[in-house]
């Protein structure tokens, strides 16, 4: 089964965790030389400005803080109306995984959706601000920032749809922005720490300067965005090898870049536990392989990688940390070839 987190829209706006990849986009999605960087899509080279080449490998590690469709149970969808309530468990393991990443020299870098902030008590997110971890713009419905018609934009609009009435799409999504931010002003005592879009898009923000622009006027240097297209197996199927190989190769196009109107991109790394757990119906151990896999090829490429993950989903298949485990064991093991950073960092080598 493939679901998405927005309602139906074009091709261009759903998202894309779960995306076939025929052979030549794996070739292109591939392209690496001498160590630097090439835009690996057209439409991104277009677009994008490549970063400089690095000797040392960047590990960053973030986490989306919002409920997931189907988990914990595989028929929860009611999280699509409830994007910013999370239970206990998400949580519990959101402040667990901050903790055990911080005894390993690391932060992560969370994404709040601003509904959280509604909720009585929110001392474990004050906590992981207070400890050192930076905590991102995640809008505060979970609204889709590409969605150029109401219906676009979030399931609770469409049940809902008095709450937008009388306001164009792009006004409810600077609203959704900017309620986000003040909510953390207010309750949080703590400014955004960059923005990232709900879902992830195959080209980014590619010819959507309005967005960037919107982005740009809100305060944000930075945004995470892109999240390149790679093949997935069929649901319980075992990934075969160039499924694999499909996740690799789009690590060449998850590299930081900047769009000309000078906001910085900062994509996310495939798979996500979305893509493999809802869009594959992995097994553990099969998801533990393909980061293993695209971690050390950042590494061997002093490249960067930007794991993304959702502890509503990430809980529920890895309630033992063994995926954020493997990760600080990948950047130990490279000694002075990686380190990990927060996505602050690597904005600040493009800008």
């Amino acid at each position: 089964m493939k679901a998405s987190e927005y309602p139906a829209t074009s091709a261009t706006q759903r998202d894309p965790l779960w995306h076939p990849m025929s052979r030549r986009d794996l070739l292109r999605h591939a392209a690496f030389l001498g160590g630097g960087l090439t835009i690996p899509n057209r439409l991104l080279s277009d677009s994008l400005q490549a970063a400089a080449p690095s000797k040392v490998a960047r590990i960053a590690i973030t986490l989306d803080l919002e409920m997931s469709r189907n988990f914990p149970e595989w028929d929860d969808t009611h999280w699509d109306y409830e994007k910013g309530n999370l239970n206990e468990s998400a949580k519990n393991y959101a402040v667990a995984a901050g903790q055990r990443v911080r005894q390993r020299g690391g932060t992560i870098h969370y994404f709040c959706v601003g509904r959280t902030l509604e909720q009585a008590d929110i001392a474990w997110l004050r906590g992981l601000a207070e400890t050192g971890h930076p905590i991102g713009n995640h809008t505060y419905d979970h609204v889709n920032v590409l969605a150029d018609e109401p219906s676009q934009l979030q399931f609770r609009f469409q049940r809902a749809p008095w709450l937008i009435e009388g306001r164009s799409p792009a006004e409810v999504i600077r609203e959704n922005i900017r309620l986000t931010t003040a909510a953390m002003r207010e309750r949080l005592e703590v400014d955004n720490r960059g923005f990232r879009t709900p879902g992830g898009f195959h080209t980014g923000l590619h010819g959507r300067e309005d967005v960037q622009q919107l982005l740009l006027d809100c305060g944000f240097t930075w945004v995470s965005s892109l999240y390149p297209a790679h093949a997935n197996s069929r649901p319980s199927e075992r990934p075969s090898e160039s499924v694999y190989d499909s996740i690799v190769g789009a690590q060449a196009a998850a590299q930081p870049s900047v769009y000309p109107s000078g906001l910085i991109e900062i994509p996310m790394s495939p798979i996500s536990d979305i893509g493999a757990f809802r869009g594959g119906r992995w097994k553990l151990d099969w998801y533990l392989e393909a980061i293993r896999r695209a971690v050390s090829w950042t590494i061997d490429h002093a490249a960067v990688f930007d794991f993304l993950a959702h502890p509503s989903c990430l809980g529920v298949v890895d309630p033992d940390f063994r995926t954020i485990d493997l990760i600080c064991d990948l950047v130990e093991q490279a000694g002075p070839k990686a380190q990990l950073v927060d996505l602050d960092q690597l904005a600040s080598e493009l800008r």
